[in-house]
């Protein structure tokens, strides 16, 4: 069930653009760009004979049908497509209807070489077409799909071995920034782009949400209020709404979405449900509720760049119950030939059904967070852990929904002890988390601007220091927290309110502890100093605004 990490061609390197493919004719077969931005999607269009095209490993190709009259009930229509791979391994892929008399399969390659593909289709017009694809190495930079390390299965990694560290950015609402702009997605790209500076490498959102419940600032500017959007995933309106068929353009435009994350190297953790945000759903387990299920499973599961969630908020709402999301996640693995993860906003079900899951998302508020995702992750030792909310909702120019923490510093705060108990965090700006989405930051005063840039210093911690390879959880020091090599090196986590620190490294790898201070705010780092090793090695914490990080080398005659 869990997708591990496996023996993938290498590729290294940040991407950059790289050159379009011209469009080229090989008997009838053209490979073209989808969009002028999607720099890894192509779109294969199917000439009705065996034909032979070249793409890279990791792309995403849309292997497109086209029938010559208008099929009646085109979501009624079964097709997929069996690549095969000169290897011999194959995978069976579904494929999906995309509007007027197309078809779709989407397919990405992940070994190099020679895959031939065969339909099978109830309709004639699609049964029996061949062709062959013609599979070079992954793009320098291109990024893996993710998995989880099959040695190492509380981590997650790309494909090809590569670490994978999530930082995650709440954003359900950004299906919507440009979903009424059939030209292009510009507030999209903005945001993303900001996200994708600030270090932020996946984004958590869903495939559709209506409004929130709660009463809006007042002061709201219409222009951010992406709540009540004008497209629908359905047929009709989300007030009047005809679920015995799908929108397509809306997907079409979603597209747009996932292809801009995936050339910015950002992971979208796709929600396909939500419960609390007035969405008129099909009821569980109609044919409605299955056929759109099924459509957003097949449209979705060969993008290199999705982690799979069944539902935002999933058993908080009395929507449905435990056992539909299992029926749902079964579904799920049942259609998805890639074995995307999968996990479910809710840790209660995280709970009670681990075996159904690839990873645990958490909610939970507590002041003591640092400790209570430790526990976590003493509860499930062989699954990452992600805490998907953990009640910081940094403050906007208005106001959304208040956690139970606003400050953007207690928020990075937050954040940081998620890092020091070996999980990962998500982080909540109200300016873009739900209805209010404000694309632009440079738009708004600097005083009410998101301080985004925090989390590029946190980016550039846990790479500089790959502190998923760190111990965590033990108590090496009086107060706060701590990660350590279990030899030489060590990271504090220091509290705002302590003035000392008592030490309690190993006292066989050296005899004197070298000591840097480093600010996460700022992202400097003090003048390094250094204290004997005693008994009882304690460090003065200089005076600070907030929480600080402090690193300690042993070093000396006795270290081994």
């Amino acid at each position: 069930m869990t997708q591990e990490h496996q023996g993938f061609p290498a590729i290294s390197g940040r991407s950059i653009w790289h050159q379009w493919l011209n469009a080229v004719a090989f008997l009838g077969l053209t490979l073209i760009p989808l969009t002028a931005r999607a720099q890894y999607h192509r779109s294969v269009e199917h000439g009705g004979r065996s034909e032979s095209t070249t793409v890279k490993c990791f792309d995403l190709v849309d292997l497109q049908f086209d029938t010559e009259s208008v099929i009646l009930k085109p979501l009624n229509v079964s097709l997929s497509v069996k690549f095969e791979h000169d290897s011999g391994f194959s995978k069976e892929i579904p494929g999906f209807f995309n509007g007027d008399k197309t078809f779709v399969v989407r397919f990405c390659p992940d070994l190099p070489g020679q895959w031939h593909y065969q339909t099978n289709s109830d309709s004639p017009a699609l049964d029996n077409l061949s062709g062959t694809l013609s599979v070079s190495e992954a793009e320098q930079g291109r990024k893996a799909p993710i998995v989880i390390g099959r040695d190492d299965p509380t981590h997650f990694y790309h494909a090809d071995g590569k670490r994978y560290y999530p930082i995650a950015f709440e954003c359900d609402w950004l299906f919507a920034l440009d979903a009424d702009n059939a030209n292009g997605i510009p507030k999209t790209q903005t945001l993303v782009d900001t996200l994708a500076d600030n270090g932020f490498n996946q984004v958590v959102m869903n495939v559709y949400a209506h409004d929130v419940t709660w009463d809006k600032d007042p002061n709201l500017d219409a222009q951010f209020d992406y709540g009540n959007p004008a497209s629908f995933p359905f047929g009709g309106t989300n007030d009047v709404p005809e679920h015995s068929t799908l929108n397509f353009e809306f997907f079409q435009r979603l597209d747009r979405v996932l292809d801009y994350l995936d050339q910015k190297g950002i992971v979208a953790h796709l929600m396909i449900y939500v419960w609390n945000k007035q969405v008129n759903w099909p009821d569980a387990d109609s044919l409605a509720d299955n056929q759109y299920f099924d459509y957003v499973v097949k449209r979705y599961q060969a993008y290199p760049n999705l982690i799979w969630d069944v539902s935002k908020e999933a058993l908080g709402y009395g929507h449905d119950d435990v056992h539909y999301i299992t029926r749902r996640i079964h579904r799920l693995r049942e259609l998805d030939a890639y074995d995307r993860l999968v996990t479910v906003h809710a840790y209660n079900y995280c709970q009670q059904f681990p075996g159904e899951i690839d990873f645990v998302s958490v909610q939970t508020w507590v002041s003591e967070l640092c400790r209570a995702m430790q526990e976590i992750v003493h509860e499930f030792p062989n699954k990452p852990i992600l805490n998907i909310e953990h009640g910081g909702y940094e403050r906007g120019p208005y106001t959304v929904f208040n956690g139970n923490y606003t400050s953007a510093e207690t928020c990075l705060e937050r954040a940081y002890r998620c890092v020091f108990a070996g999980t990962y965090p998500t982080h909540y700006w109200q300016g873009a988390a739900w209805n209010v989405m404000i694309p632009d930051i440079r738009q708004l005063p600097v005083e009410q601007r998101p301080k985004l840039h925090y989390y590029r210093i946190l980016r550039e911690f846990v790479d500089k220091y790959e502190v998923e390879k760190l111990i965590a959880g033990e108590k090496k020091s009086n107060a706060g927290f701590s990660l350590h090599n279990s030899e030489d090196f060590y990271i504090y986590l220091v509290p705002a309110e302590c003035e000392f620190l008592n030490l309690r490294p190993r006292r066989d790898r050296g005899n004197t502890l070298q000591l840097t201070w480093f600010n996460p705010r700022t992202g400097k780092y003090g003048e390094q100093f250094s204290i004997p090793m005693t008994e009882w090695p304690f460090v003065d914490v200089p005076q600070s605004d907030g929480f600080q990080i402090l690193f300690c080398k042993l070093e000396g005659d006795n270290a081994q």
